[in-house]
């Protein structure tokens, strides 16, 4: 029976193979379990899977040092993906994160206030999405462990200050990244095969777009790129194009929510259940309960693909916006 493996599991599975710590490993196994599909085709291979988990994580333990403190560098994951905000110091990290989600970091003009990532949740159209401030990547500063936590994240935002030499912060940035196994996922296939890089979505946010010439001063910093460069320039003061970075982050996630509707009642409009890809609804079932899983007896759905209240199968692919129907 084939196994159907869904975009997410692979690129998890490229994480999984690039790792270099158990802690690594186990975050990528545990996306890659969560990714396959439940069906009689990959139970040997979720078994599998279950007990390199098992193994990994009695070695993770062992390995702690009695009494040591979990490592703040590993930021459980919220929502239908993790955002991670990266840049030098003082290009309005934390500003961002603070004005775009319920996190509260501190929002400092002095050098090297974030020492930690601090998460919060973004809304967006009906989507709670996780990002994460972290500390400046300078170089006499560097936590190892900063880079494990990019290296999951599902897209980088790297911040850069469009008023202060632009161009050379992100030149570093990416520097350091690439030094640490990252790169960006548009430059993937740039660099020789067995380089051992892991490449994540990115998006260049040039900050501090205020003043009258900043659309100017932007397309200057655009000309000295070399490339097609995912780039936008934003305010974080004003609120300049923070709606469009929500879309982007939101299009790039490719979400797609979902609601629910009891029979003879009227759909649950305000709360969605938000996933990723494109879910069937056997995922969607597995997702409300486990009880929808094994004992879903038929299906109506109402959505742009479907006519309205159209009965479906467990295997019916689910587009963004759809209203479902369950029976057991």
């Amino acid at each position: 029976m084939p196994t159907n493996l869904p975009p997410e599991y692979f690129d998890a599975e490229k994480r999984y193979k690039a790792a270099e710590s158990d802690f690594e490993k186990i975050a990528a196994l545990e996306e890659m379990l969560s990714k396959i599909p439940k069906h009689k085709g990959t139970d040997k291979l979720r078994a599998d899977y279950r007990r390199r988990l098992s193994r990994l994580k009695v070695s993770a333990k062992s390995k702690k040092q009695t009494g040591k403190r979990a490592s703040a560098f590993r930021v459980p994951r919220e929502g239908p993906g993790q955002v991670v905000v990266v840049g030098y110091s003082n290009v309005g990290k934390s500003a961002l994160v603070a004005r775009l989600t319920n996190a509260a970091p501190q929002v400092s003009e002095t050098p090297f206030t974030t020492w930690q990532p601090t998460p919060g949740m973004m809304p967006v159209e009906g989507a709670m999405i996780q990002l994460v401030d972290t500390p400046p990547l300078d170089r006499d500063y560097l936590e190892p462990e900063l880079f494990d936590l990019i290296r999951r994240a599902d897209i980088i935002l790297v911040v850069v200050d469009l008023l202060t030499y632009p161009f050379q912060q992100l030149e570093g940035t990416i520097e350091v990244l690439q030094e640490h196994r990252i790169a960006p996922r548009h430059l993937e296939g740039t660099h020789p095969d067995g380089s051992g890089l892991v490449y994540v979505p990115l998006l260049v946010l040039a900050n501090k777009c205020d003043g009258d010439d900043c659309d100017e001063v932007f397309e200057l910093f655009c000309e000295l790129l070399e490339g097609d460069w995912p780039l936008l320039a934003v305010s974080v003061e004003s609120g300049y194009n923070l709606d469009t970075l929500k879309r982007f982050i939101f299009d790039q996630l490719d979400i797609v929510r979902i609601y629910s509707k009891m029979p003879g009642k009227e759909p649950d409009l305000e709360t969605p259940f938000v996933m990723r890809g494109r879910p069937t609804l056997e995922e969607f079932a597995s997702k409300i309960h486990q009880d929808f899983y094994a004992n879903l007896k038929s299906a109506r759905v109402w959505g742009s693909t479907a006519f309205d209240g159209q009965q479906v199968q467990r295997d019916y692919v689910l587009q963004d916006g759809d209203v479902v129907e369950l029976r057991i």
